[in-house]
């Protein structure tokens, strides 16, 4: 195995982390924003305020797409334990 296998599989292990994470980080941070606002409009500081509509985006991200990033994560696991015999060579 050459230093540029090693290189591309690097890369598509960093992409699929991306790809999977991106969802779940994007959805939290507008939702914090949306609260930030209200927050910064209504000058309530409630901490719980910012933390329980995140957790239940999330979740609820979660439940969307959850399908999708199982079978995602799956298929590359699957990619990464046929390319072991030509590692080994």
């Amino acid at each position: 195995m050459s230093i540029g296998d090693i290189t591309t599989l690097l890369q598509r292990g960093i992409f699929e982390v991306l790809l999977l994470a991106a969802p779940l980080l994007v959805s939290a941070l507008v939702v914090g924003l949306v609260v930030a606002i209200l927050q910064a409009t209504t000058s309530i500081q409630e901490q719980t305020l910012t933390f329980v509509p995140k957790v239940v985006i999330i979740l609820l991200v979660l439940g969307f797409l959850g399908g999708w990033m199982f079978s995602s994560l799956g298929d590359y696991t699957v990619q990464l334990f046929r390319m072991i015999p030509s590692m080994a060579r």
